[in-house]
């Protein structure tokens, strides 16, 4: 079983946790196929109701390969979060290598319109497929 770590970051009252989890049983990596699921949870510690409209997602392989995702919403929703409400999801995300990265951000309005960017964390896709070398 692959270690499981939660990320967490912090943007004017809003929490963004990720754990990414490697899924060995819809990988393949004698055909360079990598599944990741990942769980996230978006919390609303602040004073203003949030709906959550856009993602940007920048998705790197281990070759250093970047690719970016920018839609609406998550999982087909616009969550709205009131003061102390969360939204939790999961997602998944398949590489052709072993390892990555994802990091990205959302963007949420108030009442107002008002838009907030929220930090989503840099997070491990790492796999038991990827051998680590010591520094």
């Amino acid at each position: 079983m692959a270690r499981a770590f939660t990320y967490e970051a912090s943007t004017e009252g809003v929490i963004v946790r990720v754990r990414p989890v490697f899924v060995e049983e819809e990988s393949s990596p004698e055909d360079e196929k990598y599944l990741w699921a990942y769980h996230v949870e978006i919390k609303n510690t602040g004073e203003r109701t949030l709906q959550l409209m856009t993602r940007h997602w920048r998705i790197t392989d281990g070759d250093g390969r970047t690719q970016e995702v920018v839609g609406d919403g998550v999982v087909g929703q616009q969550p709205v979060l009131r003061p102390g409400a969360s939204f939790e999801y999961t997602s998944g995300c398949p590489l052709t290598t072993p390892s990555g990265l994802m990091r990205g951000t959302y963007t949420l309005h108030d009442r107002e319109g008002d838009s907030l960017v929220v930090e989503i964390p840099l997070f491990a896709l790492e796999s038991p497929y990827e051998t680590r070398l010591p520094n």
